[in-house]
C-alpha cells in the first residue's frame, strides 16, 4: 500500500510505501532531503517535525530512541529515516535553507577540512592554575598575556609529547584530549603522564616566576574517560579541534571537585578503571557535582 506525505514548506504532496521510510519517499521523489550519516540512525540531520498524522507513524526504533534520549526530542520530532508510516501524515523538514544545508554538506563531506567529525572513546582532561588570581589581580594585561602564552606553550609540548592535543584554552583552564593518536594504548595512562610531567615543566616555569613576578603556580586536573563528537570547528574566523559531548562537562565538573578535597588530581570511575591495575594504592571520594544528579565516585592516585 502507499501513503501520502504533505510537505509543509513546498506544498508539495509524495507518495510512500508500507516498506520505505519517510527519508526513502522523499528522496525517491527528488527532494534534497539532508542525511548526513547516510539513513543509519546516528544522527539527527534527516529529522522532520510530524505536523499532522503522528499517530500513523511507526514506533521509534532503537537507534532513533537513543538520539531522541540524548537531544531529548519531543514525539512529534521523528528521524525520516528511521520512520515509516501506516497512513498519510504532514511534515517539515527541519534542515531545509540553503544555510543549513550548505553547512551540514560542508560539515560531513569526506573531503572537508571542517568535517564535523567522529564519535570516539577518549579521555579528557581539564587542567587549571592554582593562584592564577594572583597575576590577574596583581599585573597588567600585558604581562598576564605573556605568562598564559608561554605557560601555553610549554604545556602543548608536554601534552603532544604524551599523544595528546589541546582541544580548548580559555583563562588559566587548559582543554586536551587524549587516544585520538592511533599509536595510543592507553589513553588514560598517557594523560596521567602527561600532567606528571607537566607538573614537572611548571616546576622549572616558577623558577621563571618567582624571579620575574615573586609568585608561583600550581596545577589541578581533572581525569575521564568516555564518548565525545570530536572534529575540526570552523566558523571561518576561528578554527579549533572541537570536543563536545556531556562527558566534556563531566571531565570539568571532576577538575573543580579538586578544591572541595584539596587534591591536585582526580580521575572519574570510568577512567580509572583503565589504570587500576598500575595505580592499585588510592583514595576515593564520594560526591556531588554541580549540574548532574547522584553521587561519583572520584580516585586520588597514591
Amino acid at each position: 500500500m502507499t501513503h501520502k506525505i504533505h510537505l509543509f514548506k513546498s506544498s508539495q504532496v509524495i507518495e510512500c510505501r508500507d516498506d520505505q521510510s519517510i527519508l526513502e519517499a522523499t528522496l525517491a521523489a527528488g527532494i534534497e532531503h539532508t542525511n548526513a550519516c547516510g539513513g543509519n540512525g546516528k544522527c539527527s540531520t534527516c529529522r522532520v517535525s510530524i505536523t499532522k498524522g503522528i499517530e500513523s507513524c511507526t514506533d521509534r526504533t532503537t537507534a532513533e530512541n537513543i538520539i531522541a534520549d540524548q537531544l531529548m526530542l519531543p514525539g512529534e520530532i521523528r528521524l525520516a529515516c528511521q520512520t515509516k508510516i501506516t497512513g498519510d501524515i504532514s511534515i517539515r523538514r527541519m534542515v531545509t535553507d540553503e544555510m543549513d544545508m550548505a553547512l551540514v554538506k560542508e560539515q560531513f563531506s569526506a573531503n572537508s577540512e571542517i568535517a564535523i567529525g567522529s564519535q570516539q572513546s577518549l579521555t579528557i582532561v581539564f587542567t587549571d592554575i592554582e593562584n592564577y588570581t594572583n597575576l590577574a589581580e596583581k599585573f597588567p594585561a600585558y604581562d598576564v598575556v605573556h605568562v598564559l602564552s608561554r605557560y601555553y606553550k610549554m604545556m602543548n609540548d608536554v601534552i603532544v609529547k604524551n599523544l595528546g592535543i589541546i582541544s580548548d584554552v580559555a583563562g588559566d583552564g587548559i582543554l586536551s584530549v587524549f587516544g585520538v593518536d592511533k599509536d595510543c594504548e592507553n589513553s588514560v595512562l598517557d594523560a596521567i603522564n602527561a600532567v606528571k610531567e607537566m607538573n614537572e615543566k611548571l616546576e622549572i616555569f616558577n623558577g621563571y616566576l618567582r624571579k620575574n613576578f615573586n609568585i608561583a603556580f600550581g596545577i589541578r586536573a581533572g581525569i575521564h574517560f568516555g564518548n565525545v563528537i570530536i572534529g575540526p570547528f570552523d566558523t571561518g574566523s576561528m578554527k579549533k579541534i572541537a570536543v563536545i559531548g556531556d562527558h566534556v562537562n563531566y571531565a570539568s565538573r571532576i577538575e573543580s571537585a579538586n578544591k572541595e578535597f584539596d587534591t591536585k588530581q582526580l580521575l572519574s570511575e570510568e577512567a580509572y578503571e583503565k589504570v587500576k591495575s598500575q595505580f592499585p594504592n588510592h583514595r576515593m571520594y564520594e560526591t556531588s557535582l554541580k549540574g548532574k544528579t547522584g553521587k561519583y565516585k572520584l580516585f586520588e592516585l597514591k
